[in-house]
């Protein structure tokens, strides 16, 4: 029993010269396509060079890690040691940013085992997805900032309710002894429908006697890198 489970600890990968070339190749081909889905998924939008570069980079190192433990239970368990003392603190600043970090880590799984048709089928499938869904943007949201006097506080969220009716979110109302600022949130859909009006909501607002300022500030999720 012991002398067996020595054999099992003891047993390495037998992969030749070729095969281990084929597996990093593999990996490699499909992290470039990685790469172009994610560029042209991201294209204007957040897009980040180094993060894309790293995609590929994972995509190889992780067929290594495969390609190194094979078999070898020793291996394994050292590897899982090994990682789990390892912080990853880098920001995602977009939610499909971790999809792609996903692929990239089973891509190379499979290329490490060499189970090149489930990598293969399965990134086509996932690279059309990518392009499809990369299409999809968020809605940007536009904010509705006014200051002007306190007495006419009701005058000013009367134009606003006559324009937007209650489709207008109100987000903060800051207050002193003399002045009163509204930051209202609007959808696009929302605001471009006082378009039609033959006056304008900021024109509706200045006629307003004393009113400071109306800003109209798009807001939308990216961060940039």
């Amino acid at each position: 029993m012991k002398d067996a489970i020595l054999d099992i600890l003891e047993q390495s990968g037998s992969l030749t010269t070729n095969q281990i070339l084929l597996n990093l190749g593999v990996a490699v081909f499909i992290g470039v396509c990685i790469y172009f889905s994610y560029y042209i998924s991201h294209m204007g939008t957040i897009y980040n060079k180094k993060f894309n570069v790293s995609l590929v980079m994972l995509t190889v190192l992780t067929s290594m890690v495969m390609t190194v433990i094979g078999n070898n239970v020793a291996l394994s368990l050292g590897m899982v040691g090994a990682l789990s003392i390892v912080r990853f603190r880098t920001a995602i600043k977009d939610s499909r940013d971790t999809a792609y970090i996903f692929w990239t880590i089973i891509v190379g799984i499979c290329c490490g085992v060499g189970d090149y048709f489930v990598a293969g089928i399965g990134s086509a499938i996932v690279f059309a997805l990518m392009l499809f869904f990369g299409l999809v943007k968020n809605d940007n949201r536009i904010l509705l900032v006014v200051r002007g006097p306190r007495n006419n506080d009701l005058k000013i969220e009367g134009i606003i309710f006559e324009y937007y009716s209650h489709k207008a979110n109100l987000k903060v109302k800051n207050t002193t002894d003399t002045s009163v600022e509204y930051i209202y949130e609007l959808t696009k859909k929302v605001y471009n429908k006082q378009l039609s009006k033959e006056e304008s909501i900021t024109d509706a607002l200045y006629k307003i006697k004393n009113v400071e300022y109306v800003n109209i500030v798009v807001q939308n999720d990216e961060i940039s890198g």
